[in-house]
């Protein structure tokens, strides 16, 4: 059950706000239609509700604000607009990725893949996907978390008579599990057809919260559907009797034997085809637009055949959603939907809470979570602000389907290779570059190796896809600024940057062997210590990268920063240590030894000295303040978004 509460937008300036002190209620086994024209503030009444967006009121899902929920993923999905993520991503690995985020088992993303008919396109780029596959995916996506609750913003927008029918049977099998469905939508036939309850809203202001059946016999226009082999003579009759009596009727020819009447009743009807005498083989009342019966036209046949529902997919027992995706449903599940759907019996005698309208004391009220049982709504009216969801709850096993579930990884790995490769190989031939510098292909014309910049692009794009492909923030605000994810994309990248400037210097070294002999790339005496500077450097710019693009939100100033560290920090930080305040490195091991309470042993001395000596270095020392900042500019920025 979802309860809505004076809900009201924050305006902008002097603009009116989008959504103003609206309450409804949504209950559990019912399928809600927020219905209104565009623009009517719809999509922000659902972004309020899911607290994306800043504003006054509240709303319980079962109970309990979302950001007081313990795995909002399990009680609430989510689908507005198309679903977001790279294009060159699977469909399967989308789902997967998503699923480490809410914490379900990887296999659930195969069983929804079967569950909404994308069994066959698990394989399928996301770039590639038709409209209504995409859409399928949404709700796939939505689903993962086996939620109780579904909210879609205009499901069925853009999509196919087939596809509209296939979504609508899943939702409303959803619902008949107990589940609790919303959806947008400003066409009220398409409200009148498929909900049980239909909230009408306009400029952000409630106008009407009524049952499916009350909202279709009072607010869309009723008429009579007609089947007779004597269309034309019928259709003649109608008319002259309408002048004659001076009535305002209107008769649709629609195709083959069916007539749509405005303005008259089955009675009347069934007179003035007795009177003429025309047989009449079908008589009915209708409201809204229903479209011709499938039946009789085979042109449409195949858009109102019967789609059977997916199969029930269950979550492990920690979950707390309603338990099950729909499963295949009877004949009467799945045949086409006609005229008004009427809620179930049980669901018409439920008593239904009325929204609570303006009074002097309402502000005082004090709000709490809301009883499933008749009666006024409270009318609390806190401050709403974004609040980041926590999420991805499986932070490591998310960043590398993440890293690794597009081609975008191992392209970059293989040009950096394939680069440092020609490079090292046309130094060799020139000559005049140290051993050490052929086996990492940096020539000293340049302010960093291939693998370096390699790396730094790695842990760019980390934050720069989250941003530009948002797989967290698209039905859940911006990109969380959790420590879990940020150590988690720490740990990959550093460990991704280690394995490109290994593989790099293995390759360098075969391919210099391979083509100049061994006496090309002999083994360096001090090795492990250019091994470590190798690797810190590699780490160091991967880091610089990822930081780069998580504070300023872009691919690009994640690059320029590990660019800028070379050309830009190293020449300052040379003029810092040529200044008269320099000191030498020299002694710091028994400096440190003085000052700690500690005695540590004797050999830790040369590793402390080989740490200080390398910081010591420009480019070393001026990574490692970049990265320092940046992190401190990193986890500011986060305080701060928490403490509004």
């Amino acid at each position: 059950m979802l309860q809505a509460i004076g809900l009201t937008s924050t305006p902008r300036r002097d603009l009116t706000s989008a959504v103003d002190d609206l309450t409804f209620e949504v209950r559990s086994g019912t399928v809600t239609a927020l219905l209104g024209a565009s623009g009517a503030g719809k999509t922000t009444v659902l972004r309020l509700m899911l607290e994306l967006q800043p504003g006054r009121g509240i709303t319980y899902f079962r109970g309990l604000p979302l950001h007081r929920v313990a795995h909002p993923a399990r009680e609430v999905g989510v689908l507005l607009g198309d679903v977001p993520g790279h294009p060159g991503r699977t469909v399967r690995g989308q789902l997967r990725m998503l699923g480490a985020a809410a914490g379900v088992p990887a296999s659930r993303a195969d069983e929804l893949l079967g569950a909404v008919g994308l069994d066959g396109l698990r394989g399928e780029r996301l770039g590639t996907l038709s409209l209504g596959m995409d859409r399928r995916l949404g709700l796939a996506t939505a689903l993962l978390g086996d939620p109780h609750a579904l909210l879609l913003d205009a499901p069925s927008a853009g999509l196919s008579l087939r596809e509209s029918t296939w979504l609508f049977g899943l939702l409303r099998a959803h619902a008949a599990r107990g589940g609790t469905v919303l959806y947008t939508t400003s066409d009220p036939k398409e409200a009148a057809r498929t909900a049980d309850h239909v909230v009408t809203i306009d400029d952000g202001r409630l106008v009407a919260d009524q049952d499916g059946a009350e909202f279709a016999r009072t607010r869309l226009r009723p008429r009579v559907a007609v089947r007779t082999p004597h269309a034309a003579r019928l259709a003649d009759a109608l008319s002259r009797e309408a002048r004659a009596e001076r009535r305002s009727v209107e008769v649709v020819a629609e195709a083959g034997s069916r007539l749509t009447v405005y303005g008259s009743s089955c009675p009347e009807i069934g007179e003035t085809a007795f009177r003429h005498g025309v047989l009449v083989h079908q008589l009915a009342d209708e409201f809204g637009d229903t479209g011709p019966e499938p039946a009789h036209h085979p042109a449409l046949a195949a858009a109102f055949a019967p789609i059977p529902l997916p199969r029930p997919v269950s979550l492990p027992a920690s979950g707390q959603g309603s338990g099950t995706v729909p499963a295949p449903a009877s004949e009467a599940d799945t045949a086409p939907t006609r005229a008004v759907i009427a809620p179930p019996a049980e669901l018409r005698a439920a008593p239904r809470t009325k929204p609570v309208t303006n009074s002097a004391n309402a502000s005082t009220s004090t709000p709490g979570p809301p009883s499933d049982g008749p009666g006024p709504l409270p009318r609390p009216v806190p401050p709403l602000s974004p609040r980041p969801v926590r999420s991805p709850l499986r932070p490591v096993r998310y960043e590398l389907h993440r890293m690794f579930g597009i081609r975008t990884t191992p392209l970059i790995v293989a040009a950096v290779v394939l680069v440092s490769v020609l490079l090292a190989l046309f130094l060799a031939r020139a000559g005049g570059t140290p051993p050490r510098g052929l086996l990492v292909a940096w020539p000293a014309i340049l302010p960093l190796p291939p693998a370096a910049l390699g790396a730094g692009l790695l842990g760019a794009l980390t934050f720069g896809d989250e941003f530009r492909y948002p797989a967290l923030a698209g039905a859940r605000g911006t990109v969380p600024r959790r420590l879990a994810l940020l150590l988690a994309k720490l740990a990959v990248t550093a460990a991704s940057a280690l394995l490109l400037a290994f593989l790099v210097v293995a390759v360098d070294g075969a391919a210099l062997r391979l083509v100049h002999g061994h006496a090309a790339a002999p083994v360096p005496d001090n090795w492990p210590a250019l091994g470590a500077r190798w690797a810190g450097l590699a780490v160091g710019c991967a880091w610089a990268g990822l930081l780069g693009a998580g504070v300023f939100r872009v691919t690009v100033a994640g690059v320029a920063v590990v660019v800028a560290v070379p050309t830009l920090a190293v020449p300052l930080l040379q003029t810092a240590f040529a200044g008269p305040s320099a000191r030498s490195t020299a002694g710091l091991p028994a400096r440190l030894r003085e000052l700690a309470w500690l005695q540590w042993p004797t050999r830790a001395d040369h590793w402390l000295t080989a740490v200080a000596g390398l910081l010591a270095r420009p480019l070393a020392a001026a990574l490692a303040l970049s990265v320092s900042v940046l992190l401190c500019a990193y986890l500011l920025t986060g305080l701060r978004r928490r403490a509004r």
